[in-house]
């Protein structure tokens, strides 16, 4: 899928909003410390994936209608410590 300039722009934002949020994080700092008070240095590198699809389009009776890509359900594995990060960063799987 192309991406128009403004969701390109938008896509940046979100990504330096994560990386800001996890530089702030006193959770995180607190594990940084730990590592550290126990004789290692960190070098954290993350890699954030951002999916995108199209809203789906209205149709001619203002109903919503399914864009032309598919959509399927899909399902991913989870350990504790993803849902531990996703919560602290205020982010709910539901």
């Amino acid at each position: 899928m192309e991406l128009n300039d403004e969701a390109k722009i938008i896509v940046q934002e979100i990504a330096a909003a994560i990386n800001s949020a996890v530089e702030r994080s006193s959770d995180v700092a607190e594990a940084i410390d730990r590592l550290r008070s126990t004789g290692y240095d960190m070098e954290l590198t993350l890699r954030l994936e951002i999916g995108l699809r199209e809203h789906a389009a209205r149709g001619s009776n203002d109903e919503l209608t399914p864009t032309d890509e598919s959509t399927t359900d899909s399902t991913f594995d989870l350990t504790d410590e993803d849902r531990r990060t996703l919560r602290r960063m205020k982010i709910s799987l539901e």
